[in-house]
């Protein structure tokens, strides 16, 4: 019976492989939705990836439509967290789940005929987490970046304000002189006003499309400073001035955690390794051998 149900998956797997690779090839044309998601950033993405998208980008429409539209906006937030890595749209995303929850129930069958309940619940973790963990690595990463870059990119902004400059004109010359995901925000940010939005709106969006304690500071404080009409100079540098002091206290908060966990590996590893190691080189060193231990006994 086993040797049965194993050969039905095997079947049914090399079935699907051929049928995948039957659609891939095949000249049926996709809606044009769809097809402007898999040129969206085909040049960022693998080759691998881009092979997903293709075997996928079909079944898009229906992963969509059970994600159901609140989910499909909490995944758009997401993915605009993270910067649409590799060219990820939300198209993209359904497609790559469509993929990878095959995969992964396909995987998940063949160890539970083998007898493997262990693998078999992994295959279903990747099928259901595994772009997931893409997406939180990638804002993370961003995130990172951008706190990084944001304390000199607002004195470096002071400065040129305060040569006589104004905000916006510091703004796009100074975003020109920087690269990486705080400069493509700008660039985003900038591109919104020059089509009509308020200075206001496109900020309060360049907070919602980040994920950082420290984007969220500067826009609140860059907004109360022009209500209060603060000089923007004084503004940018205070703003500078606070976030090195949160990297500080944040930095002397992982390092108060950091301690009792050091203490624990030195106490449950090195301690005992230590110790072990003395007592036989003094052992070793005394030239009495197991067997006269033995025979004293």
């Amino acid at each position: 019976m086993t040797g049965l149900l194993l050969a039905l998956l095997a079947a049914a797997a090399v079935a699907g492989t051929a049928w995948g690779l039957v659609l891939l090839r095949s000249e049926a044309r996709l809606p044009p939705d769809l097809a402007v998601a898999l040129e969206v950033g085909a040049t960022r993405t693998t080759a691998v990836g881009s092979a997903v998208d293709r075997l996928g980008m079909r079944y898009a429409p229906l992963v969509l439509r059970l994600m159901g539209p609140k989910r499909v906006a909490r995944v758009r937030t997401r993915i605009d967290r993270a910067g649409n890595p590799g060219g990820l749209t939300v198209d993209r995303y359904a497609a790559r789940r469509a993929v990878y929850g095959a995969l992964g129930l396909t995987g998940a069958l063949v160890m539970l005929a083998k007898g493997q309940p262990v693998a078999a619940l992994l295959m279903v973790a990747f099928g259901l987490f595994w772009i997931e963990v893409g997406i939180r690595v990638a804002v993370r990463e961003r995130r990172d970046a951008i706190e990084r870059t944001l304390p000199d990119f607002l004195d470096v902004l002071a400065v040129v304000v305060s040569a006589g400059l104004g905000f916006r004109q510091a703004l796009e010359r100074v975003a020109g002189r920087y690269e990486g995901p705080w400069a493509d925000e700008l660039r985003i940010t900038l591109r919104r006003m020059d089509l009509g939005v308020s200075r206001r709106q496109a900020f309060d969006e360049l907070r919602r499309r980040n994920d950082s304690e420290q984007v969220a500071q500067f826009v609140t404080a860059l907004q109360q400073g022009e209500e209060l009409g603060t000089p923007i100079a004084e503004t940018l540098i205070e703003i500078a001035t606070d976030m090195r002091r949160t990297d500080a206290q944040r930095a002397r908060r992982r390092a108060a955690r950091t301690v009792p966990r050091a203490t624990v590996v030195i106490t449950t590893f090195m301690v005992p390794g230590t110790m072990i190691l003395l007592v036989a080189g003094f052992f070793l060193g005394s030239g009495v051998g197991l067997g006269t231990l033995l025979n004293v006994r």
